[in-house]
């Protein structure tokens, strides 16, 4: 059985945060909750967030114990754009593209 947690719409690049699901993919929820607690990045606190929503999914929902959970899957996608704009040099605009993700973080027992 697995348990998900999803976070739709942060305002972060799906790029960097990308880079630390992938650090926690596999791992066990206290491995990786470990890994992410000591990640000097925005975007561990934020994917950290959502590991601990389903973990207590998890445990709640499913009934499941923390100590045999892993992270079977972690990953980001693109959401939205904001397409906003900044005056340039010699009466141009710059476009400026604030990027947001979604961040979906799935748990599940061991395998014996």
């Amino acid at each position: 059985m697995e348990a998900k947690a999803i976070a739709k719409g942060i305002r972060i690049a799906p790029r960097k945060c990308g880079l630390v699901a992938d650090l926690i993919r596999g791992k066990s929820v206290s491995e990786a909750d470990r890994i992410l607690a000591n990640l000097n990045k925005e975007a561990a606190r934020l994917v950290r967030k959502v590991l601990t929503s389903a973990t207590a999914n998890a445990e709640n929902n499913l009934g499941l114990n923390k100590e045999n959970l892993i992270v079977k899957e972690a990953y980001v996608g693109e959401g939205k754009t904001l397409k906003r704009m900044r005056f340039g040099s010699r009466g141009h605009v710059d476009p400026i593209k604030k990027r947001t993700s979604h961040i979906t973080v799935t748990v599940s027992e061991k395998l014996k």
